[in-house]
């Protein structure tokens, strides 16, 4: 029968997920001989045999690929054949870092569960056991080609048993490169905060601390949690204290879907995300017990963020609470057992990620530490979102979505993109992909400064590319805008300010595709405007490389600067000003002791500009209803606001609409400031918003024919505002993109960034 050769040059998600194996497997199954092997691309194959059998293999590479591997592109050419070659090898990986792609990390396989609590198994309890279908690969990587000698793991060699396995494509753990055993491989240790270790078993003396109604410090993928129990009161009151976290909802895992119900509510979708290979945080609406059976986890807040256990430690710490159970059985039954399992850093500080950090700046919040010798290479906090119509709502993107990157509908030059202030993240694009970084955090202290920094230049690493620009925010005095001024001067490349807004809608228009022109309603918190203004509540006309602001919403004075932004009882006092109601003010406002000055500040105008920030609307809404005078955290107001709110009938009068769209909600909020019950001024206003967004968004489809609109932003993250906002567009048939991929925060702030630049770079060369 004649020979074909066939030569398939493979890019995606083909590296670290068993792909190789499978290949091998396949093509000796069809009796093909060549090799496989990866490189800086991807993976390339050489295939030989009948046509046949070549046709064969093709079908199973399109219907049966491993469950983490993902292709994205292939290339296929067919060769002269090989006169000698008798087998079907893998070889030993080639090539420089150019296009291939490192996978995120993953939780552990079922397989592997079965293993870590099969007490005949030589991995039994042991809490690094993993296999090419999961495990950690970001977080314990330093470049590519993903091989084990690029990984913190070359710390660890192979143990015989290991190696046969490491070197035996018919296993699972085939070149799974963080594979280990108690033989060989990384291990666990229990400390004081001294760093002293303490005898027995690390994990049945953490147990014991946690029933102590103390804390731990565990060391985990991308850094450390900070783990107490969830439904002890005085547990959760002493870490809030000692972590410095006084109001902010903490994250607790539970141990399966089936646990759920008892203190929250959660959909078929929401459990389908919460069991995903990826793990995310889910944000579940509570139920009438939550706060019963969790006391002080999410004080005021309308949900809780829940998510299950992804690591083989997290699990023995169920198993440990449980008794040690025999067999898996117990892993599907539902579980009263609940951790706090929140990110381990003081407040404003990025997440720890080494042990002798962890000893140095954890020391008062933690009473033991749960330690390993695993490096983590690269810092990654957990991923959180919501369930929306059944697409992902993100309000961080981190681990186990990252470095996955997004899709672009276009190719064009490398750009490094550096985020604004909050919840930063860094974006390149190379090619027609856009890898965004993990959340990094708020650049308010220098070591999320270093953070930032370390995150780009290891994305610049990984992804091999060299940007042709450097794009930041409009904000000269962030220090992401330092850092990318500094960088522009030492590669010798264009620095590209972008304007905060017009950023963030291009974030949604890169990840649908959208060239424009769109209409863009920007609806946030606070970004610098062309005018030198705060803007934040912004019509706007985008093409991709240019944004025009058509209309805003009506401004608010923020008296103080940004101390109105921490402080919504200022927004409300301002807001009564604005209405020429200040002899009015209710009780709780009137009584403010920094009342007189806010006053004088209203009158002389000192310090005391003016906004159109959307975000300080529902503060000032928060304010009236006599919520959070002051916040303890971003966006608490609107977050209390939002979990008050109860569908009701929107206030027909209560906006105006100018013929220079400008949207006005004094008529609303002259009607709310009559009202008594803070649910109902929640409810009034959520509805009525929607109603007056819909409107504006309808009238300007009308004046410029666009049917078009994308919505970005903070505010869009508010799932009761978004409920009732995206349906009233559809009615009237405009089609609405939102963010799915990434946060519509400032956390997909840099992909807009890059986005936009790329296109100005574009627009010059033409």
């Amino acid at each position: 029968m004649e020979q074909q050769r066939l030569r398939l040059s493979i890019q995606g998600r083909v590296q670290g997920v068993g792909f190789r194996p499978f290949i091998w497997r396949t093509a000796r199954r069809h009796q093909l001989t060549g090799f496989v092997r990866n490189t800086g691309e991807g993976v390339t194959v050489e295939l030989q045999g009948s046509a046949a059998n070549l046709l064969a293999f093709r079908h199973a590479l399109d219907d049966d690929l491993p469950p983490l591997a993902h292709i994205d592109q292939l290339q296929q050419a067919l060769l002269d054949p090989v006169g000698d070659e008798t087998a079907f090898v893998i070889e030993e990986s080639a090539g420089s870092t150019t296009r291939a792609r490192l996978p995120a990390d993953i939780a552990t396989c079922p397989s592997c569960l079965t293993e870590l609590f099969t007490q005949s198994d030589r991995r039994y309890r042991y809490p690094f056991i993993n296999c090419t279908d999961c495990g950690p690969r970001y977080t314990v990587t330093h470049r590519l080609p993903y091989d084990r000698a690029n990984t913190s793991m070359v710390a660890f060699p192979l143990c015989p048993a290991c190696g046969e396995e490491y070197l035996n494509p018919e296993t699972r753990r085939f070149h799974a490169e963080p594979t280990a055993c108690p033989a060989c491989g990384p291990r666990l240790q229990l400390t004081d905060r001294f760093g002293q270790p303490l005898k027995g078993d690390p994990v049945y003396g953490a147990m014991q601390i946690l029933r102590m109604g103390r804390s731990i410090a565990m060391k985990g993928l991308g850094g450390f949690h900070l783990v107490c129990d969830a439904r002890s009161a005085d547990a959760v009151q002493r870490l809030r204290e000692l972590k410095h976290r006084p109001g902010k909802p903490l994250a607790v895992m539970a141990l399966n879907t089936a646990s759920l119900p008892a203190f929250c509510e959660v959909s078929a979708e929401e459990a389908q995300w919460l069991e995903r290979p990826e793990r995310p945080i889910v944000l579940l609406r509570k139920n009438r017990d939550t706060d019963h059976c969790l006391p002080g986890v999410a004080p005021g807040i309308g949900a809780v963020g829940v998510m299950l256990p992804y690591t083989p430690l997290q699990w023995m710490l169920f198993h440990e609470a449980l008794g040690r159970p025999a067999g898996t059985d117990w892993l599907h039954e539902p579980c009263d057992k609940v951790w706090v399992m929140t990110s381990a850093n003081l407040s404003g500080e990025p997440i720890v990620t080494g042990n002798q950090e962890a000893r140095e700046r954890l020391n008062r919040v933690a009473d033991v530490f749960l330690l390993h010798n695993r490096n983590i290479v690269t810092r990654c906090d957990d991923s959180v979102l919501s369930v929306q119509e059944q697409e992902a709502l993100f309000f961080r993107r981190a681990r186990g979505f990252v470095p996955d990157p997004v899709k672009l509908a276009d190719d064009g030059p490398n750009v490094l993109a550096l985020g604004a202030y909050l919840k930063t993240t860094a974006t390149v694009l190379r090619g027609d992909e856009a890898f965004v970084s993990q959340h990094i955090g708020d650049l308010d202290h220098p070591l999320t400064c270093e953070a930032l920094e370390e995150a780009a230049e290891h994305l610049l690493e990984l992804t091999g590319a060299e940007p042709q620009a450097i794009a930041c925010d409009l904000q000269p005095d962030a220090f992401s805008s330092h850092l990318a001024e500094q960088w522009s001067r030492e590669r010798g490349i264009p620095l590209i300010p972008v304007q905060h807004h017009h950023a963030h809608l291009a974030a949604v228009m890169a990840e649908h595709g959208l060239q424009g022109p769109v209409l863009g309603m920007a609806l946030d918190g606070y970004g610098l405007g062309k005018n030198g203004g705060a803007w934040g509540g912004e019509l706007m006309l985008v093409e991709a490389a240019v944004c025009e602001r058509i209309g805003h919403i009506s401004p608010l004075p923020l008296p103080g600067g940004d101390k109105a932004a921490r402080e919504p009882w200022r927004m409300a006092a301002a807001l009564y000003a604005r209405l020429g109601m200040l002899d009015r003010l209710p009780a709780h406002l009137a009584q403010e002791s920094g009342l007189p000055m806010l006053l004088r500040q209203l009158e002389t105008g000192v310090n005391c500009h003016d906004t159109t920030s959307l975000g300080r609307w529902f503060d000032a809404i928060a304010g009236l209803a006599g919520l959070c005078p002051v916040q303890s955290f971003e966006s608490e107001a609107a977050q209390k606001l939002e979990a008050l709110a109860r569908p009701c009938e929107p206030l027909s009068d209560g906006w105006t609409l100018s013929s220079a769209n400008l949207l006005d909600f004094l008529p609303l909020a002259r009607h709310l400031a009559t009202l008594t019950d803070a649910a109902d001024i929640a409810s009034l206003w959520h509805s009525t918003l929607a109603h007056a967004l819909a409107d504006w968004a309808v009238r300007a489809s009308r004046t410029t024919g666009i049917r078009k609109l994308v919505l970005g932003g903070g505010c869009c993250a508010n799932r009761r505002l978004m409920e009732q906002l995206l349906p009233l567009l559809k009615q009237q048939g405009i089609t609405a993109h939102t963010a799915h991929r990434l946060p519509p925060n400032d956390g997909g702030l840099s992909l807009g960034q890059a986005w936009v630049a790329r296109h100005r770079l574009l627009q010059k060369e033409n």
